[in-house]
Formats: C-alpha cells, structure tokens, sequence
C-alpha cells in the first residue's frame, strides 16, 4: 500500500450548518491500510452511559422533557452520544405493554393481537423515520447484532456468488495469484468505525474468513473520503461498511456520494458490493433518509434517541433486492431473518421513541444546534481562544448539531483529570466504555490528524434535546473551576 498524502484543506466556513445531510464532499487522497496494521489500537465504544438530568425550554407539543429524577440535580449530563434517557412517553408505552400486551404475538387471543398490532405499528414508525418500508426493517436485540447481521449476509452473499458462478462455469483468477480458486470476501471499513464493525472486521479477518482493508479518514477533513474508499475496491470487495456520523467527532460522512459512486461501478462487476451505514448517532439528530442514501443496510440503535436498548435494520428489500441470511435459527419471527420470540415492550418502545423524531426532528436539531454554538461560545471567552481547541471542527466538513469535542490546553489537564475535579459536569473522554485507557488519546482523533499532546486533554461533550442555556453556563463554569484547581496542584 502507498503511503496517505497530504489532502488540501478546504474553503467552507466548518461552523455553517445551514444544513445537515451526507451529500458530495471535495475529495483527498489517503490510502487505505490493511486492518491488522490497527490490531494494536486502544477498543472504543459507545454503548455503556451515564444517567442524567436535564430541563428543557422546548415544549414540543406539549412534551415535557425531564429526565432521570434519581440522579443528584446538581449534576449535568452532557453524554448524550454515549447514551440518553427514555423519553417519558417511551416509559408510558413500554409499562402499558407489559401489562397489557404480554401475550405472544404469534397467538390469536387478545393479549397476543395486542402484541402483534403495537409490534406493526411499531415497525412502521422506525420504517417512516429512516425513510424505508416497513417490510424493510428487522428488530434486533441492538446495533452490535444488527451490524453483525449485516457482515453475515455479504459474507454468505459473496460465497451465494461463487458457488452460482461455477455452477455457470465460469472461473476467476485471483489477483496477484496464479491459483484459480475464488479470492476471500474482502470487506472495506474506515479507520474510524464503532467496535461493533471494527471487531467484527478485525474478528474476520484473524480467523481468515475474509480479507479486510481500513480506509484512513482524512487528517484535514475529519471524513473517509470517496476516493480512497474506490481506490481500495478489488474485485473481491462484496460490503463497504462506513459509519454515518463518528460518534467522538460528529463528522457526516459521505454516505449519499459513495453509494452513487459504488452503484455505477457495480454495473460492471461480478460479484455486487453491498453497503451498510450505522446510523446510531445520527438518528434523532439529523434527517435519514435510507432511499435517497441508496444504502442497502441501515442499522438503528434505540438508545442513542431515547429509546430502549435495543435495535433495528434498515435492509432495502430484505431478502429479494438485498441479501440477508439468518445468524440463528429456530421459530419464524421476522420473517425468519431473526427468529426468537419478539420482545414486545422494548419494541413498543423502539416505536414510539420513533414516532416522536418523526414528529420532532426539526425542532430537536434546531435546539442541538443552538445549545452547541452557545457552548462552545460559552468556552471560548471563558477560557480565551487561544486554550480552546475544537477537536470537531474540521474544513467543509459538516458535523452533528449536538456535539462538541474540544481540549483545554496546559499541562496536566488530560481529560480525565478535568473530568474528575468536575463537581457538576457528567461528561466523557470519547467513547463511553472503555474507561481502562487511562491518560492514552483516542485513536480516533489522533487518526483525524488531532496531535497527541492535544488529543490527551480532550473532552466529549454531547448535548441533548432538552439541555438549556443555563445548564451549559453552570457546566462552563464548573469546567473553569476544575482547571483552576488543578493548575494550583501543578
């Protein structure tokens, strides 16, 4: 492999968010690396979280946003990429389902038709909000069995392929080889994937079941560019998998212009490469639009917008216009795509945490958006421009209206330390769930070109829908106070 060039930064202003989508960006050039070359790199993950208490200032049709009375209300919850609270009316329905709908929803008498009819409804409001069918989307226990889901079925795909091809007769030379056996399934990921793709890729790949290339982000844009990812496409290639939003960045990737890009080159290939976005920071946050993305898999995680812990897949057509094939077997649920007894109230919850994006999602990103500006606002004339990076703010590349990932610079306010002399501020590093990395930077910064010294002292602060102006000032101040003591102990 060649070795990442320098990208030209771009000219776009990185704090216009006039718009959020995942259209066409200016392209760089860095070279794509084999995944082992990252075995070694600290594990992140979102899928842990804190509790926390918010108020809001938004009525959403009369919505009252408050959250998690159990916690201390001294303390503020700014982990909302790491996890968020049930929505009260969440809490309302999945409480009436296990009263009221505890029947099987494969039986005929009441409590099952119950079920079965808050299970229907259900899927066609997780279908409305990601832009599909509702024949097209699969409940999951989460997003780590749905993005597991989707690596199954390309690998079973790819091998589907193979095995009609010599059926057919024909035979395929494999690049760089003189045998006439069929290549391994190679499968792309960005450098910067959620754990649930890059361990299952990195899983893959040791065991030699498939051949797996990680695409580095670029160190000026923050974002896998479309380039790279075509130039690393062999013939082998059958799944792109490339996250929609990072989950420590908030960077949109390019999704909508990859999947053009890819569609036209499969025009001409044997075997088809199918691609997969896990949306689970985007979903509540911006607008998703499978469809007009042109994915073929698109994974849901409940909890990332106020729903329960579980999960869904967008698949375009499940088993007809896009391969899925079951990782378990046993009764005939989701149409056989993932048997077990479905669990009726998480999903009644799914659905309706659901229906309130579909409902609200302009009023949601609109208020991010304002809580963010105002916070990093609120940070630079506390503590002066010249002590604040912004770790999320990347040239023409646009970003998540609710996250803010910044460093205060000085030595000895790595963020943890900063964290822990916080007397208010409920807040994280990076990714939730890893919290063994001690002082170590998040690999996924450094990989966006963050430099180490900086990286160390990062700060993920995530807002949610009903963070209001006052709970950031409270949490400014209390990170100034935080420093003060900890410049006096250095």
């Amino acid at each position: 492999m060649s070795e990442p060039t320098k990208a030209s930064s771009g000219t776009r202003n990185p704090r216009d968010h006039s718009h959020h989508s995942v259209d066409g960006r200016p392209l760089s050039h860095h070279s794509a690396t084999s995944l082992d070359d990252h075995h070694a790199r600290s594990h992140h993950s979102d899928t842990g979280g804190a509790n926390g208490h918010t108020h809001s200032d938004l009525p959403f049709d009369g919505h009252i946003h408050t959250y998690i009375p159990d916690m201390d209300e001294d303390r503020i919850y700014m982990d909302y990429n790491a996890t968020t609270p049930l929505e009260p009316q969440v809490i309302q329905v999945v409480t009436e389902a296990l009263h009221e709908a505890w029947g099987n929803p494969s039986s005929t008498y009441t409590p099952g038709v119950k079920a079965k009819k808050i299970i229907t409804q259900a899927r066609e409001n997780v279908a409305r909000m990601v832009g599909g069918k509702a024949d097209d989307i699969i409940f999951t226990s989460g997003g780590t069995e749905a993005n597991n889901l989707v690596f199954h079925s390309a690998l079973e795909a790819y091998r589907e392929s193979c095995r009609t091809a010599e059926q057919r007769g024909e035979r395929h030379r494999h690049e760089n080889s003189s045998t006439s056996a069929w290549p391994l399934p190679h499968i792309l990921v960005s450098n910067v994937e959620h754990d649930s793709v890059r361990l299952t890729a990195e899983h893959l790949l040791k065991d030699t079941t498939a051949d797996v290339t990680s695409v580095a982000v670029s160190k000026v844009t923050g974002r896998v560019e479309v380039e790279d990812v075509l130039a690393a496409v062999r013939s082998s290639t059958c799944l792109i998998s490339i996250m929609m939003a990072n989950n420590e960045t908030g960077v949109l990737m390019p999704i909508r212009e990859l999947c053009q890009r890819i569609r036209f080159v499969n025009r001409q290939r044997q075997h088809r490469i199918l691609l997969h976005t896990d949306a689970a920071q985007a979903i509540g946050k911006v607008r998703v639009d499978a469809r007009d993305l042109g994915v073929d898999y698109l994974t849901v995680v409940g909890h990332k917008f106020y729903a329960p812990r579980m999960g869904a897949l967008y698949v375009n057509g499940p088993g007809t216009t896009t391969p899925l094939y079951p990782m378990l077997f046993g009764g005939g649920q989701e149409r056989n795509f993932r048997p077990g007894t479905e669990n009726t109230p998480m999903i009644a919850g799914l659905g309706k945490a659901a229906e309130l994006v579909n409902s609200n999602l302009t009023e949601y990103e609109t208020h991010m958006l304002d809580t963010r500006d105002y916070l990093e606002k609120q940070l630079e004339a506390v503590f002066g421009r010249e002590r604040i990076h912004f770790n999320s703010h990347f040239p023409d590349s646009e970003t998540l209206p609710n996250t803010c990932n910044m460093s205060i610079l000085g030595p000895g306010l790595q963020g943890r330390k900063v964290l822990a002399s916080c007397r208010r501020l409920l807040a994280s590093v990076g990714a939730a769930c890893h919290s063994n990395r001690g002082d170590r930077p998040s690999h996924i910064l450094l990989s966006c070109g963050i430099p180490e010294e900086v990286a160390a002292n990062a700060l993920r602060l995530s807002v949610g829908r009903g963070t209001s102006r006052d709970e950031v000032d409270l949490v400014v101040e209390d990170l100034k106070n935080a420093v003060e003591r900890l410049e006096e102990l250095n």
